[in-house]
């Protein structure tokens, strides 16, 4: 059976503020690993067979022309928080191609494998609204309607109870933690490494100095 294909929309902060958690062990790598990690996660998105496109929406030129060459449509931000930049891009998702499902992925998910965002793209075309929590169970990873329903995406803070009480379905499946890995800290950072990151992370992996980290890690 013929399955719609979604547009995705990927919201990318400018360098200055992305990633300030990880500064302590990123140093002057940060807004490199910032790049690194949004790449590796549009990239994924777009090899996954029931993704159309990748809209990424952010203010910041550096990502903007690394994520086009990876084939992402860009729109510019317009700086008023995250929610009003998801509506943003979900609104040229709707004006591109009025009949497709969009969704709504955070861009800090490096380790994310395309058959495992299949997978809940499939299960979110079961619900008008859905969700995927982040592996704490607090926040969200991905945020998603059917065609012609509401775009009202909640992230931020405790973003799961936000798309709960709004009547978001969350998606209960297995099997995919590389969706729910987001990477925040350190410890996000080492258990993303676990999974399996994307080329352009683990290319900068070597010059972050994780090892210590990573002894306390395994401990």
């Amino acid at each position: 059976m013929h399955r719609l294909r979604w547009t995705i929309v990927v919201p990318v902060k400018t360098l200055i503020r992305a990633k300030t958690r990880l500064a302590a062990a990123a140093g002057p790598y940060r807004t490199d690993l910032a790049v690194a990690v949004a790449s590796d996660t549009v990239a994924a998105a777009l090899r996954c067979p029931l993704v159309a496109r990748v809209i990424v929406v952010t203010a910041d030129p550096v990502p903007a022309e690394r994520l086009r060459t990876l084939g992402a449509h860009v729109v510019p931000d317009p700086d008023r928080g995250l929610n009003v930049a998801l509506r943003t891009g979900a609104a040229e998702a709707v004006r591109l191609s009025p009949g497709t499902p969009v969704g709504a992925l955070q861009a800090d998910l490096p380790a994310l494998r395309p058959a495992e965002l299949s997978v809940v793209l499939e299960a979110a075309l079961e619900f008008d609204q859905s969700f995927v929590p982040d592996a704490a169970g607090v926040g969200t990873t991905f945020y998603g309607v059917r065609p012609g329903v509401a775009f009202r995406p909640r992230f931020g803070g405790e973003s799961r109870a936000k798309h709960l009480a709004g009547g978001a379905k969350e998606l209960a499946v297995d099997g995919i933690p590389s969706v729910r890995r987001d990477v925040d800290t350190v410890a996000d950072l080492l258990e993303a490494l676990a999974l399996g990151v994307g080329p352009a992370t683990a290319a900068l992996v070597p010059r972050l100095g994780l090892d210590a980290a990573a002894r306390g890690h395994d401990g």
